[in-house]
């Protein structure tokens, strides 16, 4: 079954495919009628021009209101902006708001359709850069967590480049603890996906655990090349990442006796939960007992009895793990913002898991390490902030924790991402051009630690959850 996602691309990509056919022709009239001599000039500059400027799955108006609804316990103060945020009375924000979003109306330059609107955030010295679509008008919502002082001091300046920024504003600031000292439990559909969405939040916590759902094993191509086949190829690369799932983690501290590696199979979640009872194997490796990938797990689960693959034993599992490690805190995939099926149906099982456990976690923590409808987001070159992503339809009403990220962190990030296989697959040709392209005409940066793009998009100056509590 399709996801929305795999939908928006089809789509996407039969528009596509149209519209370059009709340039075609029209080109080749031209070039018959005219006289020209030139078809193949201009479908090289056809070609450069679609990677420069039209390659990016955007699947909305930029032009299109962002909406969120923020919970009652978030200030809102109203400011406007003219290079500065004025008119702001900072003396209402709580001392202990650690979360800052800015609500404003964004507007592109004529230059912001070709290259990369962005704000600049200042106090006499640049401190962050937040990127938008190209063409952008609408609200949009910047992360100022972490600039509490500055604002304060009435300091913070706010620079559009290629796009205006309208005046009126709204801040809004949310106060949470400091969940990183609490005890912390990360639900990993995949290997890497903790530490995407929260190498920051658990390289720092007093006491995390790590539980990845899934080996990874599908799409093992690049495994290929060394002459095994599809199924060994795919097994491979399951060891391989239910390694990483293991191993990674002590980089940031957490060690192998709280990281669990359940060995379910990739894409196969939704199957499992709409039929709980039945197996599920590999669809690449053939492979279908989980424990194939278990035996360094720090215990016993009820998975461990028969290794079927199935809805029953994940929940069984993650019940298991509740009781054990007993979080206070829990972080898995957003259910409403992450479109990836294994995304969401982690976060199901995390559910069932905890009405079965007889352990309530005070709060979750939601993240999104995909989108829908715009694979760019966090937009703009690495090491900056994390905006807010697009959201058309306005969410449950949870709360922002954006931590922020310093430098020394970021680093160990972006080594901890390098650590895993899956995000060390080189690029191919077409996406090398692209960047190329882009690099000299639409003035795009990539990071020199990777060429994956999750090196861009991960290794920020914040990492950002919505905040679920118990009540909720």
């Amino acid at each position: 079954m399709e996801t929305r996602k795999q939908q928006l691309l089809r789509r996407h990509r039969r528009s596509k495919r149209l519209f370059m056919v009709a340039a075609l022709l029209v080109l080749a009239a031209l070039d018959w009628f005219g006289s020209w001599n030139s078809l193949p000039v201009l479908l090289v500059l056809a070609w450069i021009a679609h990677e420069a400027w039209f390659a990016d799955h955007l699947f909305y108006s930029p032009r299109e209101d962002y909406r969120y609804r923020f919970p009652e316990t978030a200030v809102a103060l109203p400011a406007r902006v003219d290079g500065q945020l004025l008119g702001l009375d900072a003396s209402r924000l709580p001392a202990a708001a650690d979360t800052l979003i800015l609500e404003l109306e964004i507007r592109s330059t004529w230059l912001g359709r070709w290259l990369d609107p962005h704000v600049l955030i200042r106090d006499g010295e640049p401190i962050d850069r937040q990127d938008f679509e190209r063409g952008v008008r609408g609200r949009r919502y910047l992360n100022l967590s972490g600039l509490l002082p500055v604002l304060r001091a009435g300091k913070l300046q706010l620079l559009g480049r290629f796009c205006r920024l309208a005046g009126e504003a709204t801040l809004h600031a949310f106060s949470n603890p400091d969940y990183g000292m609490r005890r912390v439990m990360l639900i990993a559909p995949h290997a890497d996906d903790a530490e995407l969405a929260a190498f920051g939040l658990y390289s720092r916590s007093a006491e995390a655990s790590i539980v990845t759902l899934t080996q990874g094993e599908i799409e093992a191509q690049n495994y290929r090349r060394m002459g095994l086949d599809k199924a060994a190829a795919a097994r491979l690369k399951g060891r391989l990442r239910s390694w990483s799932s293991l191993a990674v983690p002590l980089w940031g501290g957490v060690p192998a006796t709280r990281c669990v590696q359940l060995g379910y199979y990739c894409m196969q979640l939704a199957p499992m939960a709409a039929d709980p009872a039945k197996a599920f194997g590999s669809t690449e490796s053939g492979d279908s007992d989980i424990r194939s990938v278990r035996r360094f797990n720090p215990l016993v689960l009820p998975g461990d009895i028969d290794g079927v693959p199935n809805w029953n034993n994940l929940v069984a599992d993650l019940a298991a793990l509740l009781r054990r490690f007993r979080p206070e805190v829990v972080v898995t995939p957003h259910p409403q913002l992450d479109p990836h099926p294994d995304h969401i149906h982690a976060s199901k099982a995390l559910d069932q898991a905890i009405a079965a456990s007889g352990w309530r976690p005070d709060v979750q923590l939601l993240y999104a390490n995909h989108l829908d409808d715009n694979d760019r987001w966090p937009m703009g070159p690495a090491g900056n902030g994390i905006a807010l992503p697009p959201c058309m339809q306005p969410l449950p009403t949870d709360g922002l924790w954006s931590p922020v990220l310093d430098g020394a962190v970021r680093l160990d990030k972006a080594q901890a991402l390098a650590m895993q296989h899956d995000l060390q697959t080189p690029l191919p040709l077409k996406k090398r051009l692209r960047r190329a392209i882009q690099w000299v005409l639409a003035g795009r940066r990539w990071p020199e630690v990777g060429q994956d793009d999750f090196f861009r998009k991960a290794v920020r100056r914040h990492e950002l959850f919505w905040v679920r509590t118990q009540s909720d």
